[in-house]
């Protein structure tokens, strides 16, 4: 059963604020960051100041640029030698954690410590450590006494799901890696899951008690992912992003080694909708599928649609790179825009018509709910968190994981059926506001560390809503 958290106090009545070092050892980039950053944000409005802990690169990877304006302490990931992750990508620059030996442990340790020292972590109130990591085997050293809320986002379980199942050779040292991460989660206070599917999952996973797993979806920065936001002139926007200052890629290639031509834009402008895919090009996600089932509706629809892949750091892909199966699946109007900065993902999922996502392990489904919230219904995979986010029939097209053929069948409807097309955005956006605000999100976390400080296990009950 999932578990929940109490009421959080008004904060006009609260002490004086308390401390929280928000800590997590991977650089700016994926989803986790976002939420740390908007945690971080919002907390002091619920009685929490903040210091943030990151892991640091060059780019985009800048926390210091990434974290601007907050209490930020960077560690350089490359010059300290801790690049690790836990997804193995063959000739990433990052190793995974299982294949790291005692020695690499240690020096992982070590280095956290210090920076989880340079930021006041001994004299926090609470240490919020995002991942399982040897950031717990750091706070462990320095400040033994001190709650700690553990911060799951799924490539962790997902790892230790895949030792389970029976590691790949080169995972050397993945039994003791696992036998880590366990005694790191029960040595945590609580444990948050960002979707209510997850709790259970990582109790099984982690031997975690009842009442220890507490169910926090993400939050979203209503204000900045609105359709207002929408641009007045469409193909400009695309032409700008696709011709002008492209930021596609393709293997081998630098950043911008896709791109396009003006007349390459005709379906952009031509009548049919724009779908949008935003994120990395990893396995599980089913970028293949997505192209595929797109190129097959192509021969069914009406309107001449267009699809828009958003994402994949240069150099960062898994299996199939989207370009090979656009050649294999013979996909028309399929255009890589690269990656881009969270800045910008507004904009750009403010000139789409839908969001579309068949991962079939999205721990929690962050971009449904930013694309949602600008007024865009979701096609999504029925599993773990999308299934929590996406309402089939009211905000969306939910569909079987792997199913290209019910994926096409999405699809088609979503083309060439424009009413029901923004009846369900509609919906989209009021459920989003409705359900998943940031400062709900971070009320909620605010609670939950009021029950790790008082040293008492949150109740089981129905997981509470997190409205906006």
């Amino acid at each position: 059963m999932a578990t929940t958290v109490p009421a959080t106090p008004d904060p006009a009545d609260a002490a004086p604020p308390r401390r929280a070092v928000i800590a997590s050892a991977f650089f700016p980039r994926g989803g986790s960051a976002h939420v740390i950053r908007g945690l971080a944000r919002a907390l002091p409005d619920h009685g929490w100041a903040t210091a943030v802990v990151s892991g640091s690169a060059a780019g985009a990877g800048d926390a210091e640029r990434f974290y601007a304006g907050l209490d930020v302490h960077p560690v350089d990931l490359a010059t300290a030698g801790l690049l690790a992750s836990f997804e193995d990508r063959p000739g990433a620059p990052d190793a995974v954690f299982a294949a790291l030996d005692e020695a690499a442990a240690e020096r992982h340790a070590a280095t956290w410590a210090q920076a989880l020292e340079r930021a006041g972590a001994r004299d926090a109130d609470l240490l919020h450590l995002n991942h399982l990591t040897p950031l717990h085997a750091a706070a462990a050293r320095i400040a033994p006494r001190t709650p700690v809320v553990t911060h799951l986002h799924g490539t962790e379980l997902l790892m230790l799901e895949r030792i389970d199942a029976g590691a790949p050779a080169s995972w050397t040292h993945a039994a003791a890696w696992a036998t880590r991460m366990r005694t790191w989660a029960r040595a945590a206070t609580l444990t948050v899951v960002p979707a209510a599917r997850q709790v259970e999952r990582a109790r099984r996973l982690l031997g975690l008690p009842a009442g220890r797993v507490v169910a926090v979806p993400n939050g979203t920065d209503l204000a900045r992912f609105a359709r207002a936001d929408a641009p007045t002139d469409r193909r400009a926007f695309w032409r700008r992003h696709l011709v002008e200052r492209p930021r596609g890629w393709r293997p081998g290639g630098e950043e911008g080694s896709v791109a396009y031509a003006e007349a390459d834009l005709t379906a952009i402008d031509g009548g049919g909708p724009l779908l949008l895919y935003v994120g990395r090009f990893t396995e599980v996600k089913r970028i293949g599928l997505l192209i595929r089932a797109f190129a097959a509706a192509q021969r069914r629809t009406r309107a001449r649609p267009a699809l828009v892949l958003v994402g994949g750091h240069p150099g960062e892909w898994e299996g199939e790179h989207p370009l090979e199966a656009i050649a294999d699946s013979g996909a028309r109007d399929v255009f890589l825009a690269g990656w881009q900065d969270q800045e910008e993902l507004p904009a750009f999922l403010a000139a789409g018509d839908a969001i579309v996502l068949p991962s079939v392990r999205e721990q929690f489904g962050q971009v449904l709910v930013e694309g949602m919230a600008c007024g865009l219904p979701a096609v999504a995979a029925d599993a773990l968190g999308p299934a929590e986010i996406v309402r089939d029939g009211e905000t969306g097209w939910l569909i079987a994981p792997d199913d290209r053929e019910a994926l096409e069948a999405a699809l088609v409807e979503v083309v060439d059926d424009a009413a029901e097309r923004r009846r369900r955005g509609a919906a989209a956006h009021a459920d989003v506001v409705r359900r998943f605000g940031r400062d709900a999100a971070a009320a909620r976390i605010a609670a939950t560390y009021a029950a790790a400080c008082g040293g008492h296990a949150v109740p089981s009950g129905t997981p509470a809503a997190v409205s906006g």
